[in-house]
């Protein structure tokens, strides 16, 4: 006669609640691996496998799921892994849901009015800003950052602006890491220099990117804080040095305050009401 028929159900001998024990260890050892790629800011194999403590093979078949899936890439000329597009537009949806890009258009509009220059908003994505929305000014010389455009932390306005309000051991572990690469004479390339703007920043309430990014071009940026009162966000005006020029940096730094100040109150009325 045959076998008694397998029911269905855990296997034998495996206790209640362990039987996706190995899938979640799976799934944890990929998010795991899918932060230090979005705070390494492009790590290779090896680098990634090091600071996890896990073997090369294993990161390796993790990545290529990943990169299956549109969460990771590889850099070929480089070797380094990114956040893909896929992670991304993950991160959209819960912004999204959050409810800071759908508030932040009408702030963003005003914003460009009230300036004459393109308005930005943008978040941290490891070593760089990563700009979410914008509204564009109609000027024929302007910035121009689409959604999804990705900025190096220490020559932007709103990188400076979220660096300037980071925890001291999470500042200095991430300014350890990354490299201050030059674009202009004007960007901030010691750590001595950046640190100091980033205490000056943190002291009048606003970032100053004087043409640290790309020449004849500056960028005036103030902090977004959610309910915990960490900078989660930054908003920007981005012109041209012939219209940005000097005596309008106070009158513009504190409109753009007063834009980043209501999406902060925003986010708390948010938080309150659920």
């Amino acid at each position: 006669m045959g076998s008694e028929p397998r029911k269905r159900g855990r296997p034998r001998g495996r206790a209640q609640g362990d039987g996706d024990s190995g899938g979640v260890r799976a799934l944890d050892r990929a998010l795991d691996i899918l932060d230090v790629i979005a705070a390494g800011g492009g790590l290779t194999l090896s680098e990634i496998a090091a600071r996890l403590g896990l073997a090369p093979s294993t990161v390796h078949r993790v990545l290529v799921t990943l990169a299956a899936r549109g969460v990771a890439e590889s850099d070929g000329a480089t070797q380094t892994w990114h956040v893909g597009p896929t992670a991304f537009r993950h991160g959209s949806a819960f912004m999204r849901r959050s409810g800071l890009v759908e508030r932040a258009r009408p702030v963003l509009r005003r914003l460009m009015e009230a300036t004459g220059e393109t308005a930005n908003l943008g978040i941290l994505q490891g070593d760089a800003v990563l700009f979410l929305s914008q509204a564009e000014t109609h000027e024929t010389i302007r910035a121009f950052f689409p959604p999804g455009t990705r900025s190096a932390l220490h020559a932007s306005g709103i990188g400076k602006a979220l660096l300037a309000h980071m925890r001291g051991p999470d500042l200095r572990a991430l300014l350890q890491d990354m490299r201050l690469e030059r674009f202009t004479p004007m960007t901030l390339t010691a750590p001595e220099a950046l640190m100091a703007d980033l205490a000056l920043t943190r002291a009048r309430g606003f970032s100053l990117d004087n043409e640290e990014r790309s020449p004849g071009m500056r960028c005036i940026a103030a902090p977004i804080f959610d309910l915990a009162g960490e900078a989660a966000a930054g908003i920007s005006v981005s012109g041209p040095l012939s219209r940005m020029e000097d005596a309008r940096i106070a009158g513009i730094a504190q409109t753009v305050i007063s834009a980043a100040r209501e999406l902060s109150f925003g986010m708390v009325r948010r938080g309150d009401s659920d």
